[in-house]
């Protein structure tokens, strides 16, 4: 089988794809990867036929800050509205039908903000799975892309969808617990719910974490991603670490030097970056600004976290994490030194600590509880296989 899969954007709409991407291709399936030009080191890197829809941006210089500003969700729904669905939509229809005419997948699974994909699929008779990257979900509402989307639709011959039902595709699956999707914000009946990846082993006792022990620090462990560099918000976290008993991780990107930190005390390491899967085995809690592959990254740890939400998705995750009692949320634009101090304290404390270590472990189990990678696979071969069978798919 030939599967193609695609997203549009960066690395937060590549990366949850490649579980069901390995999945396919240890299956035996001649697999490829469509997406930005940016990002084709990264899919090659992956072992994966890479497949550019743009040209690469010109990468930003070493040292270069993002300038801070305060979440905006009209600014995000506008994104949403006149680039996702609007111009980078009208490209990728375009792009990924002549790459689906060349290539000729038999199914095709796209991140779910790449609306363009679900079109070309549609119009071409293609099945088509999506991923959820946008794990609360809150930004593809009808009232937001609907009608962009129902133009661009009308292009190529196919019917008004004004409440998005034929935007999901033939499958929908959803690499997250159930309890992280906001349920103002529900996914279609039927929606294939899973690991983002192998399940972690979960700790035994009743520590407030999975690696607490006497007489040693709390091990944090902060990072803004591979892409933010603000530079103001890592300066206070460490200027925190300083003042309380912590042993404190920072991960800043490939773009700031941590040697352009300074020196800093022997319980801080700055470093540009460090697998996820290394870390987090070793942490007690995560400080990070909400985005979906760190947020799922510690939950399937069973770790809390404290968020501040920058943009994009971060403050409907933030919101549904504060929910579950698995996190605290800061004003990214307001926080001090003492706040986030404070916090650490909170919820790395044996008693004010336990509420939120035993939310981030429920969620853990009920990840670990989900089928895995390999099982919507067999969903995905089905769409070829057997038409319409997807739509027995029960919910988890």
């Amino acid at each position: 089988m030939r599967i193609l899969f695609t997203f549009i954007g960066g690395s937060g709409h590549l990366r949850p794809l490649f579980p069901f991407a390995h999945a396919a291709q240890a299956a035996g399936h001649t697999v490829a990867v469509a997406g930005s030009g940016s990002q084709q080191d990264a899919i090659a890197s992956a072992g994966f036929t890479a497949l550019a829809t743009s040209e690469p941006r010109p990468p930003k210089a070493d040292q270069e800050e993002d300038p801070l500003t305060a979440p905006d969700p009209q600014r995000e729904e506008r994104t949403m509205r006149e680039g996702f669905a609007g111009n980078g939509a009208r490209r990728h229809a375009r792009v990924v039908r002549k790459i689906a005419l060349d290539w000729k997948p038999d199914v095709i699974v796209r991140d779910e903000v790449d609306f363009g994909t679900a079109i070309a699929a549609e119009s071409l008779g293609i099945p088509c799975a999506t991923v959820i990257v946008l794990l609360a979900g809150g930004l593809i509402r009808p009232d937001t892309v609907a009608e962009p989307l129902d133009a661009l639709r009308a292009e190529y011959g196919l019917s008004p969808d004004p409440d998005l039902a034929k935007l999901h595709g033939d499958l929908v699956i959803m690499p997250g617990p159930p309890s992280l999707r906001d349920p103002r914000y529900a996914l279609p009946a039927g929606t294939f719910w899973c690991r983002p990846d192998h399940a972690i082993p979960q700790a035994a006792g009743s520590g407030t974490s999975s690696t607490s022990g006497a007489g040693r620090r709390p091990r944090v462990y902060f990072t803004l991603g591979t892409i933010d560099t603000f530079r103001e918000l890592f300066d206070k976290v460490l200027t925190a670490a300083r003042t309380i008993p912590i042993d404190l991780t920072v991960t800043v990107g490939p773009r700031l030097d941590p040697a352009s930190f300074g020196p800093q005390p022997d319980n801080v390491r700055i470093e540009r970056f460090i697998p996820q899967d290394e870390i987090l085995p070793t942490c007690d809690l995560v400080i990070a600004h909400g985005g979906s592959g760190t947020l799922i990254g510690a939950l399937a740890h069973g770790l809390p976290s404290i968020l501040f939400p920058l943009g994009a998705d971060q403050p409907h995750n933030a919101e549904r994490c504060v929910a579950l009692g698995t996190a605290r949320e800061l004003d990214p634009m307001a926080f001090t030194p003492k706040d986030v101090a404070d916090a650490i304290l909170e919820l790395t404390g044996e008693e004010t600590g336990a509420p939120y270590h035993r939310a981030a472990r429920a969620a853990q189990a009920e990840i670990n509880a989900l089928p895995g990678p390999n099982d919507a696979l067999a969903m995905i071969e089905r769409l070829v296989s057997s038409p319409g069978s997807h739509l027995i798919a029960r919910d988890h």
